[in-house]
């Protein structure tokens, strides 16, 4: 029996051992580190408040076991906030609620990790507090780097450029708007940044925004907190920039402000008119409804602060925080801690070695990602990154006293005036639906789009820059009257056409380049506007591939691009000019088939003609006349044989073509001046191997050099046309230049003085003159625009003629090698159809006579005749072939008549 009794006992203790280990625990002690006093803290205290009692009145939500709060004030501090999680974890909380400063929750995330214990913050955006780094962080709301792809997308939405972001210099601000920065890059726009200190003084905003105003952009995207952000608007509105042309983005403190202020009358909102804000979405329920009568009840009892949507958040936490316990000590049954042999003990209030790592944080921790509900934010799902699902925002705007929502935007389906269902997608981005928000009221109380920046102001006007020229004045000008500096030319003639027609005010000063002397680098120029040295630069400025590399250029106002120019001469009327019309080629192979036709004609006729007959002397004769007649008269002889005929007919098209087209060459070797140059063209101009000369200043230079390699020694810099005419005229023999490289206009002014000079060969580069303006100005785009309108309207080619055609307008002078002479390569289709003609008609001739000759031979039968005997050679069969055929048609009948009658017996 004493073994029995001994099970009995041992199952009985083991089983007692076991009911005192799984069971629940009566109390589970979380914490939260909150900012009491501010917006978030002080709504989110009362909210984590009502949700632990609400969690401790359902008895099925933990199965008995009661949540203890336990709460430390950060004092918006990292030092104290982190002063207040030892002092909560001391007390053997599980789980760590807040804090809502991002700084704090860097240092707290820390302190987390170390003793395993989760750390669920409801307002800490900051985008760099991620799972990777703090594995025990949760984020029950939304991050930052979501909130700035909504603004950007806002911001693209409406097609601005450059935006101004004010952000507070802390971590939530920093981090922030380089995410911002991120997502403006991917749509191609500029960010400027200005960082306020944590605790700005109104003077120090007002400063900072004074300084703004010189930017040139007028879109400002806000990105502070909400206990202080608007003092930044208060200052803005004394700086008169809360105006019509001013555009305001705030950042979900905004509405945060706007949600919880109680100083915040109807009326009180007039001076914030149309800042566009952004709020984090919560979906109406009867649950959301429910809580939000009961905070009035709260706020009528003296709760400080209204309600917003941080409320729903922190409340939805501490459910969250629950559930999982539950889960957690479903499956785990008990909480133990384990002693840190790392952490130092120490005498006083607050002793480190007391603190100590919870053993079943990563259970909890798991069971925290792996939740899924709905609380009164809406659905509560985690992601891989430990980061809420559901990442949708409202967009407000102020109008008057009301507060309007205008669209909504998600990270999966962009910006939409209604919220779909597929905003709760968390795919890859979808926008295929239409990306449109309802009517904004901006600053000024407009609907108009504002124009989101400005060239210049009084303050800073816009710095032109403009080359001070030495040469080819009519482009631009400078002169010095009355210690007045006055800018003048076809290019600032341009330029001026286009601010008379741009639909606002662009105030400018001038500011020269180079010193008057010789022509500027224009290259350098360029670079002056890329380093933001000038705000612009105009006059005669080529768009190459270079310069458009680290600028913006217009559109083109002229087209040009590098030409040669060259000493010409005229060729005048000589004996011999009669021979121009034809290349070598063309009169040779005329020739030739002069004299092939003469020789097929002459034997396809010789048999039947009797005019082709006679002694050697006259045959060759008659061949020869006949060939060379035909162009100038009908015919001297007439062909009787079909195929001669057939010759004669493709022989005569032929030469009626080509006397048709060497008439109408001639005419225009006798009647139109022909210009003629050693130079062909570019290629020609390299291959000579002389020097080339160019304009001071221009990029033809650099073309040259590296863009045809020509080698530098052979280059001259001109920096006149005065040096462009001595040049030419003293030619590469005399110390000048063989030809000069420059643009098109440079050359038209130059050919319009002077004479003896042409353009040879055509234009071997394309391009156009612009002016030049920073990367990204919203200015090209005007100016662009304002081009093609001029040009549409012929007001460029009014400035054209009125600069260029002072004295004679040049049109292009184009010299080639003999551009009238006619070419073989023009003729071949035709002479090969007489050639083939006349051969297919010698062949034919040829072989109807040897099938005669063949058939003759067998039918002799005198062995006497001489066609009839058998040949004692080939020479002597050659010798009776040619005799066969140079006899008379008639006779080689009458031939076969006789053979046939030889043949037939006697009667």
């Amino acid at each position: 029996m004493e073994p029995v009794v001994l099970v009995l006992l041992f199952v009985l203790v083991s089983g007692l051992n076991n009911l005192v280990i799984c069971e629940r625990p009566a109390v589970v002690n979380i914490g939260a580190v909150l900012t009491y006093d501010s917006f978030i803290g002080g709504v989110a205290k009362a909210a984590i408040e009502a949700a632990v009692a609400d969690v401790n009145l359902n008895r099925s939500v933990l199965g008995g076991t009661r949540l203890n709060l336990i709460m430390e004030n950060s004092n918006c501090s990292v030092f104290f906030g982190s002063l207040g999680a030892f002092s909560v974890l001391e007390k053997q909380a599980i789980a760590l609620i807040g804090p809502q400063s991002s700084a704090v929750a860097h240092m707290i995330s820390s302190i987390s990790n170390g003793l395993q214990i989760p750390l669920i913050s409801f307002a800490a955006t900051d985008p760099t507090l991620s799972s990777l780094e703090f594995p025990f962080f949760l984020r029950m709301t939304h991050s930052d780097s979501y909130q700035m792809a909504a603004v950007a997308d806002v911001v693209d939405y409406y097609g601005w450029r450059q935006v101004i972001a004010i952000f507070v210099d802390d971590d939530y601000g920093r981090n922030g708007i380089y995410y911002l920065d991120d997502e403006l890059a991917k749509k191609m726009s500029k960010i400027y940044k200005i960082a306020l200190p944590v605790k700005a003084t109104r003077v120090k905003v007002l400063d900072v925004l004074q300084k703004s105003r010189m930017i040139g952009p007028r879109v400002y995207v806000v990105h502070v907190t909400p206990d202080s952000g608007l003092e930044i608007f208060s200052a803005a509105r004394d700086l008169q920039m809360l105006t019509e042309e001013y555009v305001w983005l705030a950042t979900d403190w905004f509405s945060t402000t706007l949600d919880t202020s109680e100083s915040f009358g109807r009326n009180s909102l007039g001076y914030l008119q149309g800042v566009v804000g952004f709020r984090q979405y919560v979906p109406q329920s009867n649950e959301k409804d429910a809580f939000a009568s009961r905070w009035n009840v709260l706020h009528k009892e003296g709760l400080v602060f209204n309600l917003n949507t941080y409320g729903f958040y922190a409340y939805d936490t501490v459910w969250a925080v629950a559930l999982a316990i539950n889960d957690f000590l479903n499956e785990s049954g008990n909480i133990t801690f384990s002693s840190n042999s790392k952490l130092p003990t120490s005498k006083g209030k607050m002793q480190l070695g007391k603190l100590k790592t919870f053993d079943g944080g990563s259970l909890l921790h798991k069971k925290l990602l792996s939740l899924k509900f709905t609380g009164l934010s809406g659905p509560i799902q985690f992601d891989s990154d430990n980061n809420l699902i559901n990442n949708i925002y409202e967009i407000i705007n102020v109008n008057g006293s009301m507060v309007h929502t205008v669209g909504y935007w998600s990270n999966y389906s962009g910006l939409s005036i209604s919220v779909h269902e597929s905003f709760h997608g968390n795919g890859q981005r979808n926008l295929s639906f239409n990306q449109v928000l309802g009517r904004v009221v901006w600053p000024g109380g407009k609907t108009e789009k504002p124009r989101g920046w400005v060239v210049a102001n009084n303050e800073k006007p816009m710095r032109i820059g403009v080359p001070y020229r030495a040469s080819y004045l009519e482009f631009v000008t400078v002169t010095n009257k009355s210690n007045m500096v006055n800018v003048s030319g076809y290019c600032i003639d341009v330029f001026k056409a286009i601010i008379n027609i741009i639909p606002y005010d662009v105030l400018y000063q001038y500011v020269l380049f180079g010193n008057g002397l010789s022509n500027p680098n224009y290259d350098e120029l360029v670079n002056m506007v890329a380093e933001d040295v000038i705000d612009a630069a105009i006059g005669d400025i080529a768009i190459v591939t270079n310069r458009t590399k680290i600028v913006d250029f217009t559109q083109p106002y002229i087209s040009t691009g590098l030409v040669i120019l060259a000493p010409i001469k005229s060729i005048k009327s000589n004996a011999w000019v009669f021979l121009r019309p034809f290349t070598v080629g063309m009169w040779c192979m005329t020739g030739a088939f002069f004299f092939l036709i003469g020789v097929v004609i002459w034997l396809l006729e010789h048999r039947v003609n009797s005019a082709f007959r006679g002694p050697p002397k006259r045959q060759c004769i008659t061949m020869f006349l006949f060939s060379f007649s035909t162009p100038f008269q009908s015919q001297q002889e007439d062909t009787l044989s079909t195929l001669g005929r057939i010759v004669m007919m493709v022989w005569l098209f032929l030469l009626m073509v080509i006397t048709s087209s060497y008439t109408a060459s001639l005419t225009s070797f006798l009647t139109v001046q022909q210009l003629s140059s050693p130079i062909k063209g570019i290629d020609s101009l390299i291959a000579s191997n002389e020097p080339i000369g160019y304009q001071v200043g221009s990029f033809a230079q650099s073309y040259l050099l590296y863009g045809l390699n020509v080698h530098q020694s052979r280059l001259v810099s001109l920096g006149s046309p005065e040096a462009y005419e001595e040049a030419l005229r003293r030619g590469p023999q005399n110390g000048g230049v063989a030809a000069i490289v420059d643009e098109l206009p440079y050359v038209e002014m130059f050919l319009s003085k002077r004479s003896g000079f042409g353009i040879v060969g055509q234009p071997f580069t394309r391009s156009g003159w612009g002016f030049a303006f920073p990367r990204d100005s919203p200015l090209v785009v005007d100016m662009s625009s304002a081009i093609l309108n001029l040009s549409e309207k012929g007001e460029l080619q009014k400035l054209h003629k009125k600069w260029f055609c002072k004295t004679n307008c040049v049109t292009q002078t184009s010299i080639s090698s003999d551009p009238n002479q006619l070419h073989v390569s023009s003729f071949w289709g035709l002479f090969l159809v007489c050639g083939t003609a006349t051969l297919i008609s010698l062949l034919l001739f040829l072989i109807r006579a040897i099938r005669q000759f063949i058939q003759f031979n067998k039918k002799q039968r005198d062995p006497a005749s001489s066609y009839g005997q058998s040949s004692k050679g080939c020479s002597h069969s050659i010798y009776s072939f040619f005799s066969f055929i140079d006899e008379k048609e008639e006779v080689i009948k009458n031939m076969f008549k006789k053979q046939q009658n030889s043949s037939q017996p006697q009667i």
